[in-house]
Formats: C-alpha cells, sequence, structure tokens
C-alpha cells in the first residue's frame, strides 16, 4: 500500500484520531470542558454501546461516527474514574477509561530522561503494575522519538493499535500510558506509526522484564516476586573479603548445553540449582560463569543475540526460577557472574 505522508496534514484532529494517525490523542479523548460543557469522547472501535456508569444510572454514549467514536456531555462533571460499560460483540465487560487519567511518569524523571542521567532506566521503561489514583492497572513506556504515533498492542485488545494509543511527553520521544485492570501475564508489543514514512511497525519491548516462550516474542506484563532471599551470610562475607587478593577459580557454562533430559530437553533453572551447583562446589570452583541467559530467540546459539537485555530467558524458567539459582549459589559459596 503506496502511503501519502501528506493526507495527514490535511486532516482534521477528528479523522487524525479516527486514522490512528494522531500525535496527541489524550487531546480529544477523556473528559473535557467544551464550550460551557463537559465531554466524554471514546474511541472504542469494536464497540457496539458504550455506557458512563454513574451513581443514578448508565448514561449511554452516541456514537457519532461507525468507526466507533462515542461521546456523551452534559452540565455537571462525572466523577472520576470514569467507569465505562462497553458492549463487543455481544459481550458486556466494564472498564476505567485510561484518557481520563493523569500523567504517569513524573516530571523528574523525564528530566533526567532528556539529561542522559536516568541511571535505572529499566524502572521507567517497559511495564510496570501499579496503582494510579487508587486504581490499579498496569503503566507502560517507551522511547520512539520518530514516531507519529505509538500504541500498546496485546491479547487484551485484540492486537489493535486505534484501541490504546499512548501519550506523548513533549519532545522527550518519550511514550507512556496507564491501562487499567490489566494483570501480571498479559502479552503485549507497541505499534508505532514512523512520522515520516507512514511506516506500522510492530516492535515488541526492549525493556521487557519477560517475554513468551520462543518462537513467540511477544513481551510479558512481570509479576511481582515471591521468591524469598537466603543468601545474607554469604553477602555479608563479600562485603568484607579481600577479593583483589583472594584466589579465584571460575566454572564457565552455557545453561542450555550443559546437560539435557534423555528426551532433550532443557534444564530448568532450578533443575541447574540441584544438580550444578553441588558439582562446581565438589571441583572447588569459587565462582559460576554463566553465558548469556537473557532473552533471545535461538536455542541453537551461545545467547549473544540478545533481545531482552532486562529479561532471563524463559526457555529455563521464570524470574523467580532465576532467582532460586543464584540465591543456590550464594548459599553454597560460590559467587554468580552474568
Amino acid at each position: 500500500m503506496t502511503i501519502n505522508i501528506g493526507d495527514s496534514m490535511h486532516m482534521s484532529n477528528h479523522e487524525r484520531l479516527l486514522n490512528a494517525r494522531h500525535h496527541d490523542p489524550f487531546s480529544l479523548l477523556g473528559l473535557h470542558g467544551e464550550q460551557g460543557k463537559h465531554v466524554l469522547r471514546v474511541f472504542r472501535p469494536h464497540a457496539e454501546s458504550v455506557s458512563l456508569q454513574g451513581p443514578d444510572g448508565p448514561a449511554l454514549l452516541t456514537k457519532v461516527d461507525p468507526r466507533g467514536l462515542f461521546e456523551w456531555s452534559g452540565k455537571h462533571a462525572p466523577a472520576r474514574p470514569l467507569h465505562l460499560r462497553v458492549v463487543e460483540d455481544g459481550r458486556e465487560f466494564e472498564i476505567i477509561d485510561p484518557y481520563s487519567l493523569p500523567p504517569v511518569l513524573s516530571e523528574q524523571e523525564i528530566y533526567l530522561f532528556n539529561e542522559g542521567r536516568l541511571l535505572e532506566a529499566y524502572r521507567t521503561l517497559g511495564s510496570h503494575p501499579a496503582v494510579l489514583d487508587g486504581i490499579e492497572g498496569v503503566r507502560f513506556a517507551v522511547w520512539a522519538p520518530s514516531a507519529e504515533r505509538v500504541s500498546v498492542v496485546g491479547n487484551f485488545n485484540r492486537w489493535d493499535g486505534r484501541v490504546h494509543m499512548m501519550r506523548v511527553r513533549g519532545a522527550s520521544g518519550v511514550w507512556e500510558l496507564f491501562i487499567p485492570g490489566l494483570r501480571p501475564g498479559d502479552l503485549y508489543k507497541y505499534e508505532i506509526r514512523n512520522r515520516d514514512s507512514g511506516a506500522i511497525l510492530i516492535k515488541t519491548d526492549p525493556y521487557a522484564q519477560q517475554f513468551e516462550p520462543r518462537p513467540g516474542t511477544a513481551a510479558v506484563v512481570p509479576g511481582p516476586s515471591a521468591h524469598a532471599w537466603g543468601d545474607e551470610g554469604w553477602l555479608r562475607e563479600r562485603a568484607q573479603r579481600d577479593w583483589l587478593h583472594a584466589p579465584m577459580n571460575i566454572y564457565e557454562m552455557h545453561a542450555g548445553s550443559w546437560r539435557r533430559h534423555p528426551d532433550g530437553r532443557f534444564y530448568s533453572y532450578r533443575e541447574l540449582a540441584d544438580s550444578l551447583v553441588p558439582y562446581v562446589k565438589d571441583l572447588g570452583y569459587t565462582h559460576i560463569e554463566f553465558l548469556p541467559i537473557t532473552e533471545h530467540p535461538l536455542d541453537e546459539s551461545w545467547g549473544y543475540q540478545t533481545t531482552g537485555y532486562f529479561a532471563p530467558t524463559a526457555r529455563f524458567g521464570t524470574p523467580d526460577d532465576l532467582k532460586y539459582l543464584i540465591d543456590a549459589c550464594h548459599q553454597a559459596g560460590l559467587g554468580a557472574i552474568l
């Protein structure tokens, strides 16, 4: 399909929104004061109807465009957060309008990012379960400086980039969105429209902390850790050790080929903890150096084609399973080098 970049320039704001080409969807969607009234605008391309839930009962929004644009207006602003009842394909469910919520990231985070001094960017970018204005959900943030529009797509919105278009934070190139109701384990990617070519690209999250198993490439919303660490003694001893003058004997290994089950299956992180750790300890080594266990696509590789620098590969288990392995190393007196 040939894309005329100039077409977007001649569209009205509503047309840019309906064509998923609006750089600032928050300027139209959500609750706004317009001409002395409060106007709520909702874009749900697959919805048959949308109702605003209130103390006096539901108020049906008017479908002002068959492509899925709904509007409500009134003299008095409805109470926040805005609960919406949506009907899609005969299925009825309730959501909280994400476009009536405030920004997620702080001005300090954006400032430090622009300065190149956001030293723990993985805490800001990526997906993180969070609570915003008392609402549980997931916040997303990604840097896409050449984008005209960025959306979160996933198994919760039909992978449709029109449903959850993100907010851009000034000229930083950082896009963010808080989606109420999402849970750990949900799959997602980003849909990005290039502002120069108009090309639409589907990209996984470079700051994801978890991915679905290969050959899938979607990021996974992480959950809270349930691992209880037991390596306090080793950490105390390490802090006092004169490591520059201490002997060091490193056992380097690749988790995918060190040992396998008779049917060819990989050993999991937990199985490695139970078999690898005592083996290395018995040989007299002081450290285990793991070839890359960050996420990568190819089983036959050594792991150096990393696609997720902040996520342990799912082929051996979960992040908590990796913590179990590292914990087992420390409790056995072995350092772990990644």
